[in-house]
């Protein structure tokens, strides 16, 4: 019988070929909630889609679309363009349950699909580049970008999506935290997916998960277009030197908050932050003002 393993390796697809680069949920991950898939749609091609019984994101990570859908659209959404995650801000579509969609591509584009089951119905919605968070977290070599694009304040009922910017060499979800217990305020249940992207090809970063008891312990090399799922566990990550890191986070779980708990052993780090790394913010936000030299 074949070792489950936390993480997931995009396919390959022939250029000017659409399809799915990626999917887990939760009969690969063992869990209830999270569903998440990446799609590559050619120039010139549609992605014809329904949420079912979820609710859905869809995140542009690169290229240029429409997305139509109904019932409850007034007009067409024009998502881009978005060069790469590591240029541009993203765009976003957030969709309730008994939706059906049509993604038209405009140039090659690849979206993340991102969903959790609910009985809950708010309001679809496009996410724009510039209703989305900015927030610089972390100090020193462990300093990276934040960009919230449904976090726990949006009209949503489970789902929870964010990007991650490390830069080369740094370290991200750190002090190494957990989230696998319903305690709130303290802490929630989450299940939760890192998809990776990086700046180079040939980059790659590590990814430890471990439990306080020692009964797990596993480290990853993750490169791009990985998937790592998180059950249960710390899950630190540090980008490898010389190459930028993004990750995707999609949660979903026991209440509507990122509430986490640090590893005990590195908590004390939070009050000790050197000052954050210039490099951050990797790219600015939209509606920040523009310096002219």
């Amino acid at each position: 019988m074949k070792r489950w393993s936390p993480l997931v390796h995009s396919r390959g697809l022939r250029e000017g070929r659409s399809g799915p680069l990626v999917s887990v949920g939760p009969r690969e991950a063992g869990w209830k909630y999270v569903r998440f898939v990446v799609h590559r749609i050619a120039a010139g091609d549609r992605w014809v889609g329904r949420t079912g019984g979820n609710e859905t994101c869809l995140v542009l990570l690169s290229g240029l679309a429409v997305v139509t859908w109904s019932p409850g659209q007034s007009r067409a959404v024009r998502l881009g363009p978005r060069r790469n995650v590591f240029v541009d801000y993203p765009h976003a579509v957030y969709l309730p349950p008994k939706t059906s969609f049509e993604v038209q591509a405009e140039q090659t584009t690849e979206i993340a699909d991102c969903r959790s089951p609910t009985r809950q119905h708010y309001p679809a919605r496009e996410i724009r580049p510039e209703d989305c968070g900015l927030e610089v977290r972390g100090g020193g070599n462990a300093t990276r970008q934040i960009i919230d694009i449904l976090p726990p304040s949006a009209q949503a009922d489970r789902l929870l999506i964010c990007e991650v910017l490390t830069p080369s060499g740094n370290w991200s979800s750190y002090p190494p935290h957990k989230h696998d217990r319903h305690s709130p305020p303290a802490e929630v249940d989450l299940e939760e997916t890192y998809y990776y992207r990086f700046n180079d090809p040939v980059a790659y970063g590590i990814q430890r998960l471990y439990t306080a008891d020692g009964r797990s312990d596993h480290t990853l090399s993750v490169k791009d277009g990985d998937v790592v799922m998180i059950r249960s566990g710390y899950h630190p990550f540090v980008a490898a030197y010389g190459y930028h890191a993004y990750y995707l986070n999609t949660l979903a779980g026991s209440a509507r908050s990122m509430a986490a708990s640090d590893d005990p052993q590195y908590a004390h780090l939070r009050s000790t932050w050197p000052p954050p790394d210039p490099r951050v913010p990797l790219i600015p936000h939209p509606a920040a003002p523009k310096v002219h030299a």
